[in-house]
């Protein structure tokens, strides 16, 4: 049981490092078109981005979702 456990988190710890380095790197200017962000906060971001890394990924599809929508109006 304990090994099922650890796998897990261990599953979404990488999940997360993957997606939040993803993020930080392409996302946040996706995600935030008005905002400068400058490397300093985008390392900041990124342990958030990497523990809420469900929200980050819904977030970042409505974003693409939205720009898709708005360039074919």
């Amino acid at each position: 049981m304990a090994i099922i456990l650890f796998y897990g988190l261990a599953l979404y710890a990488l999940c997360g490092i993957v997606t939040g380095v993803a993020f930080v790197t392409v996302g946040v200017a996706r995600v935030l078109p008005h905002a400068s962000v400058t490397v300093l906060a985008r390392i900041l971001w990124l342990p958030g981005a990497a523990i809420l890394w469900p929200y980050v990924l819904m977030r970042w599809r409505q974003a693409q979702a939205a720009a898709t929508t708005h360039t074919a109006s």
